[in-house]
């Protein structure tokens, strides 16, 4: 009778998953900010809006062209034109629309506990992110862009009526468009680095509102120390990179603002919100 010799144990199954890649962490962050409802209503209601204000403006002047004396009407061209394309009142919708959607898209997680879960998920928080950083930053780049070219077109379209229509070719003209293009990106980061660092929905929405609004209304010009606070918001830099080349400086300014130094005012907004939300979004997860 031989004996029973032991059999060697079967060696364990092992699945080998795919280890996350920066583009998952990009398309989980994609479809989490399209799944939100107050994003995909505030992005349509924010472009219908924008380009209602700036069609509307171009309505107005269009109805006023026969009252305009001459030399108003040399003056509105192109000036005035520019101006009605993209007006200071859609520059004000666009500072709170798009501050509160970038603030949104991060404090919503928090609100709801969620951003637990998501660390959960994915433990590498700057990684994340910056995921998110790059998604909210593309999405609020081609909504600046299509509400700008679409706002741009429609109230040149209802200009040409009166032959106070500027083309695309008009000197200054990119520089202008291009301002008004990425101010939404700028804003939502803004919102986005005060949402990292806030951490509550309605104090997040009234800190945004009031950094981007708020405090721009109570600098002005006049002093020195003042000028330079205000030349540094996001809403005076907008202004002042709309400004056709060339314009003729107002002599009432004693400490006028240049265009060179709003581009830096964009860039610093932006990289500000994104080192707040890298440096605190990482530390705290409630």
């Amino acid at each position: 009778m031989t004996a029973l010799t032991s059999l060697p144990a079967p060696a364990p199954l092992t699945v080998d998953e795919p280890r996350a890649r920066f583009r998952d962490l990009l398309l989980g962050e994609w479809f989490k900010l399209v799944s939100l409802r107050s994003i995909r209503w505030g992005l349509i209601l924010g472009m219908l809006g924008l380009v209602f204000l700036n069609a509307n403006a171009a309505i107005a002047d269009v109805n006023d062209w026969d009252h305009f004396l001459p030399a108003q009407r040399e003056f509105f061209v192109p000036a005035g034109s520019l101006a009605a394309s993209f007006t200071n009142n859609a520059c004000i919708a666009t500072l709170l629309i798009t501050g509160s959607l970038g603030a949104v898209s991060l404090v919503s997680e928090y609100s709801t506990g969620q951003i637990r879960t998501t660390f959960a998920a994915v433990p590498a928080r700057r990684a994340l992110l910056s995921a998110k950083i790059i998604v909210l930053t593309a999405v609020m780049t081609v909504f600046g862009l299509v509400a700008t070219g679409t706002s741009f077109f429609v109230s040149q379209a209802i200009l040409s009526g009166k032959h106070a229509g500027i083309s695309i070719t008009e000197p200054g003209i990119w520089r202008a468009l291009l301002a008004a293009a990425l101010l939404p990106p700028v804003c939502a980061l803004t919102g986005l680095g005060l949402a990292a660092l806030i951490r509550h929905s309605a104090a997040t929405i009234v800190g945004t509102t009031t950094v981007l609004l708020l405090i721009p209304n109570f600098l002005s010009e006049n002093h020195h120390w003042s000028a330079c606070l205000f030349h540094a918001t996001p809403f005076r830099a907008w202004q002042v990179l709309h400004d056709l080349v060339g314009a003729p400086v107002n002599p009432n300014i004693p400490f006028p603002a240049e265009p060179a130094g709003e581009w830096v005012v964009y860039l610093g907004w932006a990289l500000g919100g994104i080192v707040v939300t890298l440096f605190f979004g990482t530390r705290r997860d409630v």
